[in-house]
Formats: C-alpha cells, structure tokens, sequence
C-alpha cells in the first residue's frame, strides 16, 4: 500500500493479486532511540514512543489489556521479533511482553535477507507486535505467520485456526489488496470472508487497514496506481472495522497542539524524500465505498454520504508519516535501529490495542464493534472525537503524467475520510465495553 513508482503504463502485466503490507518508514535510521526534538532536528519531521500516544489518547485508565490475546496476521514474520520487541519493551519501561508464534497454513520459508519481500513484511511485523505490545502491555500477542502473501486460502485458513481454537479476542491485519484489482468469488477471498463470519458467530473483533494511498489503491502490478477512486479488502468487509488514518499534532510531551486532521502528506516534501517518491505522491488515508458490498445496517444512519454500499473507514487513528512512531528493528537485510514508522499499519494494532483495553473492561470479548461505533457516534459520546479537517484526495505522477483521483472531505460527522472520528481513550473505553 505504499506510493507507487512511475512506470509505463504499457509494461503492466497480469500477475496475481497479493496482500499487501502498509508499513511505510521515514527519516534515517537511529542506533538509540531519538526524542521528537531529535527527529525533527534530523528529519525534519516529529516521532513518538508510547508515553506520548498515551497521553495523546488519554490511556492508561486502568486497564493494560490483561487477559486479552490480539492476534496478528502476517506473512513470514521477523525473524528477531522476540529480541526486537524487548529491546523496545527494555527502551520504554514497558512489561516483558507474552508473545507466541505460530504458522497454522503451513511453515513459513526460512528468511531470506535479499528477499524485499520478506524483509518488508518483517518491518510490517515489528510496527504490529511493538505497537500493539505498547497500547495493551497486558494483552497476550499471538503472532500468526502465513507462508505466503498471495491471495489464497492461507490467509483464512490461518484465521480460522485462530477462531476455531478460541485463541484469541481480537484478529489485526495491517494488509490488504485492492478490491477492483481482484474478485469477491476469487476462492482465498470467498474464504476469508467466511472466516469473519465464523468470527462475529465466535465474538471475535476482526481489524483491517484502510490503506495508505488515499482515495486510490495499488493495480495488480504493485508499483502502479489505480487513476480513479478505489478500496482495499478486507477493510471494506461489513464484518471488518476499517481503520483509517490521522495526523496527530504534538508537544513533545504529547499534548495535542491543535485537534487531529486527515493524514494526507501528498505534498510533504519531507515525507516523500523518504519514501524515494516525487512530490506530489498519493501518501494519505484510504477510504472510499466499496464496490462488492453493500451499505450494512449499522451505516443506515449515515446513508446520506455512504450511498448503497459499505462506506470506510470505520474510525481512525493515528497513521501519518508527519507524525510517525518509533520501531526497533535488527533482522538482515535492513539497517539495524530505530525507525519512524507510519501508514494504516499503524493505526490498526493501535487501534487492537485499544479494543484489548474495552475488552478487559467488558470482562469477555466484544466482537464486531462497528455497530456500536455508529451509536456512540450517533449519541456524540465523549470517547468519539470528530475529525473535521483535512481530505484524503491526492495527486501523484505516474506513466509521465501526474493525476488527481478525488477523495472525501472530513467533516461534522461521519466521513469516508475519517470515518465516525478518533477516540478519546478516557471515555471511550468504557463506552465501548458498556456497548459491544
């Protein structure tokens, strides 16, 4: 889901669709951990650890997820995600975290450090567990490796071990494809579908990313954008929340500067250095309506700007490259250290971490929570915080030619930018678990 690269039109080719994972890095790569000030000095950009998104949200209200398990979907892993995510944890004063590991679709290839495959899809791991980790330090993570990230069964059959085996409460996938460049009846996606109804029947809480090119997704070829507006899946499953994303405005210590907007950095120089892109590129918050499903239910209320079919995102959080948040890395391939990491890769195991906290409030699982997020919405809850500004519209430059696919504007209510709004921690949690 990162910005495509421009390339002839003329050289795209069949190929078979894949997920695709959305964690994105900017700046240098640090071997101690910066503060923001550093960051900004160095990048010319901020960075957080997870006092300040704490703060920034207003956790840490009582509960840190303990006897919670969010499980994370991702293919091939990391392979030093044990002694990553403790040296993150030893960094930030965090709990020794309970991780497990599994490969129910089959073994994973051995890791492969010339794979660029494989070592993005371990980055994608470590913003995963390290994030989820830091919102609900309590929380057990299951960390459910796939062997491959090509759309087949995999996927599902590894999701359905999960829920089957009542493994865990909460499922984070921080991947998607796109749907106009794949099909509904494609087998690995029929049966990722049933695997979230098996989850609502199970009351388990299944999360997607929304996307990180704004209103436009990647084609079959990976290095090309759709030119109109376009969805990934499975955030746009009804039995999905959608998570999409926000830029945050901090101090230093985490108190908001100004209230949060869209993430959309098409036009960040700063950001697009980084992500070896011209300016503009289509770096933003995805969102959209889906062209497979239609509106579900707990939409009717906002039916006036979703129309017939299934409007995302759900609910947001923070994802913006211009206010990314730290990693820590060490596998080959890639520099060892500390990045700034961002995208809807972000936002989502933000967002489980989140769900863990409601869940242990709740005392039981809470399952699809997106009709109570409409509710809340509906009610103006305090822990609903609306995100009024912004758009994820974006230009990029492609096949020679630079294009603008129009997205949606946030506003006073529901949008297919923001969608209900962000979340006050400090009431949201115990709406949530009083809801769902």
């Amino acid at each position: 889901m990162s910005s495509a690269a421009t390339q002839s039109a003329a050289t795209v080719a069949a190929v078979t669709p894949r997920f695709v994972p959305g964690v994105l890095h900017v700046g240098r790569v640090r071997a101690a951990a910066p503060d923001s000030a550093q960051c900004e000095q160095q990048n010319q950009l901020p960075c957080y650890g997870p006092a300040q998104i704490d703060q920034a949200y207003r956790l840490g209200n009582g509960q840190n997820g303990a006897g919670v398990t969010i499980a994370i979907i991702d293919t091939f892993g990391s392979p030093t995600i044990s002694s990553d995510l403790a040296t993150f944890d030893g960094q930030y004063g965090l709990p020794a975290a309970k991780l497990t590991i599994i490969q129910p679709a089959g073994q994973v290839p051995k890791f492969n450090p010339k794979s660029a495959d494989m070592t993005t899809w371990a980055g994608e791991t470590t913003l995963d567990v390290e994030w989820a980790h830091a919102i609900a330090p309590g929380a057990s993570i299951l960390l459910v490796e796939t062997p491959t990230d090509v759309s087949d069964a995999s996927y599902a059959q590894a999701e359905e071990y999960v829920i089957q085996h009542h493994l865990a409460g909460i499922i984070s996938q921080s991947w998607g494809v796109t749907e106009q460049a794949e099909s509904l009846s494609v087998p690995g996606i029929a049966a990722l579908h049933q695997a979230y109804v098996a989850a609502e029947q199970d009351g388990v809480t299944v999360l997607a990313a929304a996307g990180d090119n704004g209103a436009t997704n990647p084609t079959n070829n990976a290095s090309l954008l759709f030119t109109r507006p376009t969805v990934t899946y499975p955030a746009t499953d009804p039995l999905v929340t959608a998570v999409g994303g926000t830029e945050l405005h901090l101090a230093g210590n985490g108190d908001r500067t100004s209230p949060d907007t869209v993430w959309n950095d098409t036009w960040n120089t700063a950001v697009n250095q980084y992500q070896d892109s011209s300016t503009p590129s289509a770096t933003a918050g995805g969102g959209g309506s889906s062209t497979w499903f239609a509106r579900p239910s707990y939409q009717d209320d906002v039916q006036q700007t979703v129309g017939a079919m299934r409007g995302i995102p759900d609910i947001t959080m923070n994802a913006a490259c211009s206010s990314p948040v730290l990693t820590y890395q060490s596998y080959a391939g890639q520099q060892q250290g500390w990045y700034s990491s961002c995208g809807t890769s972000e936002s989502t195991p933000l967002m489980a971490g989140i769900v863990a906290l409601a869940d242990q409030a709740a005392g039981h699982s809470l399952g699809l929570i997106n009709p109570a997020l409409y509710q809340l919405a509906a009610e103006h809850a305090p822990g609903i915080v609306p995100v009024m500004s912004g758009s994820n519209t974006v230009s990029f430059k492609q096949s020679g030619r630079t294009y603008t696919v129009r997205g949606y504007q946030a506003r006073d209510g529901y949008s297919r930018a923001a969608g209900v709004g962000t979340i006050d921690g400090q009431y949201f949690v115990s709406e949530l678990a009083r809801l769902a």
